[in-house]
């Protein structure tokens, strides 16, 4: 998301850099370098420290945060800064508060009166502030940056790459080897599809904590290469084109970047109906929306689909038209102007 906003935005009076504490984050370094964005790597226990020394020496005038964890240590780190150099101060809530370690959301509560200005990406992430606070909470849907997604479609390369028949069908998903992104299910769910549907095939991009344990489920349910693990791609977009279908199988969501990605691309879309989900998805319109932690559930709805080519292509037509509203300019246009009001306030 930093990165396709930092290309999306064209702001003259504006710089951008971007502080990051988990260690995986790195492959997006050299991304955010080409859109004109330096970089500051802060991992380490003493992160807090480092982020409050280089506030100090450069001179940031806003800190934008976008985890619940980072966005309550760097309020604490920050608001206690001489006046001189201290920072205005937003957040942005990306998830639905059950996704969140109880005292991740308590240290989130009990800080959060702290920022200035507080964002959520979707009406159900919205909920992850605390009710008192609730009522200053802007609503702006991050996005994507269509031309660029749909410029990356390359449909017939990537199924010659991953040799896949033109004529077969393919669900997709792009999900973190995450315990919220639900993989058992999404994989006993794939099992059952492959089970009715001949020549059906999967492919995933994903990275992350449990990626032992996907892959060892994936073998015990002998999936084999009905069902490919691509792991981490950087043409993760590019990948997704090749599909007919996109699925989400997540037990809690905010607004799902992929899932922007897939209506952009014009794709049916199969999800659980979580978070800000049902907010871009109608059941039936753009694609089907089944309950989270029943992969029986999910599997018919995806055999439903994959085996009516009409219903598909109707759905397809729906998602590209559903698409057009999660243009990422929208959301770097009112960020901007937050963080323009914010500098004149200060």
């Amino acid at each position: 998301m930093l990165v396709s906003f930092s290309e999306a935005s064209v702001a003259t009076d504006l710089e951008y850099a971007c502080a990051y504490v988990r260690i995986e984050r790195d492959r997006l370094v050299p991304d955010l370098r080409a859109a004109g964005v330096r970089v500051y790597p802060l991992a380490g226990a003493l992160w807090p420290w480092t982020l409050r020394r280089l506030v100090r020496e450069e001179r940031f005038d806003v800190v934008h945060s976008h985890s619940p964890l980072v966005a309550a240590v760097a309020r604490l780190v920050l608001r206690t800064a001489p006046r001189r150099w201290r920072p205005a101060l937003v957040s942005t809530e990306h998830n639905v508060p059950e996704a969140y370690h109880p005292l991740t959301k308590l240290a989130n509560d009990l800080t959060f009166g702290l920022d200035d200005v507080h964002l959520a990406v979707s009406q159900e992430a919205l909920r992850s502030a605390p009710p008192r606070h609730r009522g200053t909470v802007e609503v702006v849907v991050h996005g994507v940056a269509l031309t660029a997604v749909r410029a990356a479609a390359d449909r017939v390369g990537v199924r010659e790459e991953l040799g896949i028949d033109p004529e077969c069908v393919v669900i997709g998903t792009i999900a973190n080897y995450r315990g919220h992104k639900a993989w058992p299910d999404l994989l006993a769910a794939a099992r059952l599809v492959i089970d009715e549907v001949p020549g059906v095939r999967f492919v995933a991009v994903g990275q992350g904590p449990l990626e032992r344990a996907v892959r060892a489920e994936h073998d015990r349910l002998g999936l084999g290469d009905r069902f490919m693990l691509l792991g981490y791609r950087r043409d993760a977009v590019r990948v997704l084109s090749a599909c007919d279908i996109f699925v989400l199988a997540s037990l809690q969501e905010g607004l799902p970047v992929a899932l922007m990605e897939a209506l952009a691309l014009g794709l049916p879309v199969v999800a659980t109906a979580v978070g800000g989900v049902p907010e871009a998805i109608t059941d039936g319109v753009e694609g089907r929306l089944v309950a989270p932690g029943i992969p029986a559930g999910l599997a018919q709805a995806l055999t439903s689909v994959a085996v009516d080519a009409d219903a598909r292509r109707h759905m397809a037509e729906a998602a590209a038209s559903r698409g057009e509203i999660f243009d990422i300019d929208h959301a770097v246009r009112r960020t901007e102007a937050i963080y323009r009001q914010l500098l004149a306030v200060g």
